[in-house]
């Protein structure tokens, strides 16, 4: 996929679909087009956190090994959808693992590279941790109602955040 198709493909995603077209071109040069095959490892907790993704098509599972458990799914990420954020926020290692439940189309972000046009390019920057913070808003509030589901209305403690 040649640069300007790739560029036009990003700018499609949701989470990056009204970017300024320079901050756009910007994220272009981390940038590649992945297809994972169903069952593939995208990522395992504890490892270096390289690479995030903007899913265009397919299902990822997110998992965490619960001891005697073993592993539970969290949650799954599809179409549209971003994923990972540990590459933001230092150390750089994943909290979950992540599988391909079926065939997946995204872009892989390089995070080395976009971390560093990030300290280069304080505009973009900030506009990639506001894009990044409402993700985190939302998966932080996906939590908030799972663990109501679990525990009832004693998990909030009646406080409003």
């Amino acid at each position: 996929m040649q640069l300007q198709d790739l560029t036009e493909s990003l700018h499609k995603h949701p989470f990056l679909s009204n970017m300024d077209d320079e901050l756009l071109k910007t994220l272009t040069s981390c940038a590649s087009n992945v297809v994972l095959p169903e069952g593939a490892r995208l990522f395992g907790e504890g490892e270096d956190a390289k690479t995030f993704y903007l899913i265009r098509s397919g299902r990822v599972a997110l998992e965490i090994q619960a001891g005697e458990r073993g592993q539970i799914r969290i949650q799954t990420v599809g179409p549209g959808e971003v994923l990972g954020w540990s590459w933001l926020i230092s150390p750089y290692r994943w909290h979950f693992d992540a599988y391909a439940v079926e065939q997946v189309h995204a872009f892989a972000i390089d995070a080395t590279c976009l971390r560093t046009k990030c300290e280069t390019d304080h505009h973009f920057g900030y506009e990639m941790l506001r894009r990044f913070s409402e993700v985190l808003e939302r998966r932080l509030e996906a939590t908030r109602l799972q663990l109501l589901d679990v525990y009832g209305s004693a998990a909030t403690g009646g406080e409003n955040y």
